[in-house]
């Protein structure tokens, strides 16, 4: 059990009036105790009690769960793991629950009296995880390190007829080669004006020379996530593709230019925005500028207009700026940033400025 974790947890749910939760996000379990499996249908939960030392609740058709430091209750697959659960809680305190914490589970714990009331108290954990220590933060750089390099392996592929799809496909045994155990989420690769698609899915289509080329892509390694934008031309740009490239590379900029403690994701956001509007493309920017990431690519706590609380040492998140003129082009940058005391560290180095391949 990773004490330090746990005593932040605990911290959260304090500020929220809480004593008690139910967390049942595999990877949460295994960021707090060590302990990770895919329970798909089955229960697995941790649960943290006042004063008492977290009680997992593993079937026993999963691994071994001794040694993760919390005390662990196994049950077969004829036992109702509700009942479990509610003889643990503190039935005369609120409960705080997962939001990951199926219906199928948390109307009977209700119906059990497991406690006076249920709040969603998933913020406890996932503000904990938004700050990476040490560690976790070499981690990511080494996730975004092997993401460098691969995107090099893509530009690579880029000849003439090959398809969106195979060079996609051919991305994940790049990844393991380098040493990731798989993609941080599906590969998206985009030629010509697919790019102005900011998920477009790789199909069949060929690569011509001439079209545009957008790959964002991330891998996991060590469990942790990458992930990176880069959009190259494959001709001399036109004046306006010059121009659209240039309003994406300098709002990417000044977004990572402001980052450090006490302004605001709001704020980061509005910095890269701003320069997108004031070229004329304001419309065209049509998503939020980032997310945060960690063991998963899309962690709790967007970088938009509607997040108003400041960034912290520790924090990591995307700033990936764009503008998607349908059936014309698409242009997108996006590096990852862990934030610092007085500023920011940007992981991604593979280059950014205007490049014709």
């Amino acid at each position: 059990m990773n004490l330090d974790r746990l005593g932040r947890v605990r911290a959260n749910l304090s500020r929220e009036g809480l004593e008690q939760a139910l967390i049942v996000d595999p990877l949460s379990i295994w960021w707090l105790c060590g302990y990770y499996t895919e329970p798909y249908e089955r229960f697995l939960a941790l649960l943290i009690t006042p004063g008492k030392t977290p009680t997992l609740f593993a079937n026993r058709l999963f691994p071994d769960a001794s040694g993760c430091g919390a005390r662990v209750v196994t049950f077969d697959d004829t036992d109702d793991p509700v009942r479990l659960v509610a003889a643990e809680t503190a039935r005369d305190r609120p409960l705080g629950v997962d939001k990951d914490l199926a219906a199928r589970w948390l109307v009977p714990l209700m119906e059990a009296g497991a406690a006076t009331g249920f709040v969603l108290a998933s913020g406890a954990v996932d503000d904990a995880r938004s700050i990476k220590d040490a560690r976790e933060q070499d981690l990511m750089r080494a996730a975004s390190a092997t993401n460098d390099r691969a995107m090099e392996w893509l530009v690579d592929q880029v000849r003439p007829g090959v398809t969106e799809r195979q060079i996609a496909d051919g991305l994940l045994a790049e990844y393991r080669r380098l040493g990731a155990s798989g993609h941080s989420f599906d590969p998206i690769v985009s030629f010509g004006d697919h790019a102005a698609d900011p998920h477009h899915e790789p199909d069949d289509t060929p690569f011509v020379p001439g079209d545009m080329v957008l790959f964002d892509v991330g891998c996991k390694q060590d469990w942790y996530c990458s992930d990176m934008t880069r959009t190259f031309f494959t001709a001399t740009p036109t004046e306006h593709q010059r121009a659209v490239y240039d309003a994406v590379l300098r709002a990417n900029e000044a977004a990572e230019e402001i980052v450090r403690p006490g302004v605001t994701f709001a704020q980061i956001d509005r910095a890269a925005r701003s320069v997108i509007e004031n070229a004329g493309w304001g419309p065209a920017f049509t998503h939020r500028l980032g997310h945060q990431i960690g063991l998963v690519d899309h962690e709790p706590g967007d970088v938009s207009s509607a997040h108003d609380e400041p960034v912290r040492p520790g924090q990591c998140f995307s700033i990936e700026p764009g503008i998607y003129l349908p059936g014309d082009m698409g242009v997108r940058i996006e590096d990852l940033v862990i934030v610092t005391e007085d500023g920011c560290e940007v992981l991604n180095r593979y280059p950014k400025g205007l490049t014709v391949l």
